[in-house]
């Protein structure tokens, strides 16, 4: 194999198991990923290391499961910046490699070194730049999530300096001269079901409070094309260099307004629609690496950050007009959830002309991509979370993971050996029940045999103790490994 390929991975935003047609689905079409499968494998036991965004993103960028940094959870917009600057990451493996390497879209791994609030009116002094990339075109959290403006490299894009950015986030709004969508719901175009009711953003109110910048917000429904745009660009520039390319999708993240092109494309409504805007932009990137003659010699992944959720927090009728399709297909929870619907992930590896097209079950994780592809590029790298699994990737091999690590949105562990999977017990909230989300937390242990329950249904923690005992010694073993980043 070409020692140094192109690397795209196409990571989309609450993408669910069973929301592809070629994993399943029939209420929505998704070809331009399908097609994806014509020349690589569909991996149906990957999973992410969380059922939440930013503790997934972490492992796949760092190579380490979430439970090796204290304040890995879902970020807030204004805070620092989670993988350390001495942290070996799989953008420095591609750069110290002689790769271009570029971010585009959703980052929502924290921003500056933390040492004073971030001003946002000036350069920010750790951003995706410092942890690997050559260049990152990105917003800084979550579509819901304030500040909604671009950053190109260390700053804002399009900011006025007449007009400062201010971002806090805090429990009562500290502009009270602006409007929210609390107290002006008469503003807003989409309204919340629960919680995002703080900034008023093009219509849409958002999670904590924004003043400023009026010129550098961006539009829900142009964010598609812009990123698009910019990841296209990326590959013209660097069409005649090897390059890594993480093009982060927000799709179909929250709040979900697609562009007019896709506005009423599919009967699902506007998660949906999404969707189908998030398969386009697959088409378009595949389609710019075919303009430079570069599929032979890329590999593309296409995957999810984390498990799907219908109603994650506005009224866009996600659940109403979701008819009978199963964002999760035959899996139980989704997103927040620590059964298999909030971790296990569509996983397609796709290289044209090397990898023989196939379905595979090998059990995989994304914190194994560092390992995988240090491999490829004969460096060895300080990690141990990260298992080489270069030959299953390539479909030379059929042995995965023997044991697969995730950790739940609050910090319990998950463990899976062979078929059987093992929930740590916990006292946290069983369901979520404004986001129609059984969260898997139980006062008492769970052990499920997936080759026979793949639903997670029957709990044979009493009647198979031995097991039981045998993945909590795994458990514990994984939690008090020394690691080095």
């Amino acid at each position: 194999m070409n020692s140094k390929p192109n690397v795209v991975i196409i990571y989309a935003d609450d993408l669910g198991y069973g929301d592809l047609s070629c994993y399943g689905a029939s209420d929505i079409e998704t070809p331009n990923v399908d097609s994806l499968c014509q020349d690589g494998i569909r991996f149906t036991d990957a999973y992410s290391t969380s059922p939440v965004c930013t503790p997934a993103r972490f492992s796949l960028l760092t190579g380490l499961y979430p439970c090796r940094h204290n304040n890995v959870k879902i970020l807030p917009g204004d805070a620092k910046c989670l993988i350390e600057k001495d942290c070996y990451t799989l953008p420095k493996l591609f750069k110290d490699n002689g790769y271009h390497t570029g971010l585009v879209g959703k980052w929502h791994l924290g921003l500056s070194d933390g040492e004073k609030p971030i001003d946002w009116n000036k350069p920010i002094d750790h951003t995706p730049l410092d942890v690997g990339f050559d260049e990152c075109f990105i917003f800084p959290a979550t579509a819901d999530r304030v500040p909604c403006v671009y950053f190109d490299g260390r700053n804002v894009v399009n900011l006025d300096e007449n007009d400062p950015i201010e971002v806090q986030y805090c429990k009562k709004n500290p502009f009270p001269e602006l409007p929210t969508g609390k107290k002006n719901k008469n503003l807003l175009k989409l309204r919340a079901s629960h919680g995002h009711n703080n900034a008023i953003v093009n219509g849409v109110g958002r999670i904590g409070f924004m003043k400023g910048g009026k010129s550098a917000l961006w539009k829900d429904e142009d964010l598609a094309q812009t990123f698009l745009d910019k990841a296209k660009t990326f590959v013209d520039e660097n069409k005649n260099n090897p390059f890594f390319l993480f093009y982060a999708l927000h799709q179909p993240h929250v709040p979900r307004l697609p562009s007019k092109k896709f506005a009423g494309a599919t009967k699902l409504g506007a998660r949906g629609d999404v969707i189908a805007e998030m398969d386009w932009c697959v088409g378009e990137i595949m389609d710019k690496l075919k303009e430079h003659n570069l599929l032979d010699n890329t590999i593309v992944i296409f995957s999810s950050d984390n498990g799907p959720i219908l109603d994650d927090g506005y009224a866009d009728k996600a659940r109403v007009l979701n008819g009978n399709h199963r964002p999760t297909g035959p899996l139980r929870g989704g997103k927040y959830s620590k059964y298999d619907g909030g971790i296990r992930i569509p996983f397609i590896f796709s290289y044209k002309g090397k990898v023989t097209p196939c379905v595979s079950n090998s059990v995989i994780s994304q914190v194994d991509l560092l390992n995988s592809f240090a491999a490829m590029l004969n460096t060895e790298i300080p990690n141990k979370d990260s298992q080489n699994l270069l030959p299953v990737l390539m479909g030379e091999s059929q042995k995965g993971r023997d044991v697969l690590y995730a950790q739940g949105y609050n910090d319990t562990s998950i463990l899976r050996k062979k078929d059987w999977i093992y929930i740590e017990s916990d006292h946290d909230t069983p369901f979520f029940l404004e986001k129609g989300i059984d969260t898997g937390s139980r006062f008492y242990t769970q052990l499920f045999c997936l080759k026979d329950d793949i639903g997670e249904r029957k709990n044979l923690a009493k009647k198979n103790s031995k097991i039981r005992k045998e993945l909590e010694q795994e458990i514990y073993k994984i939690k008090n490994e020394n690691i080095i980043k």
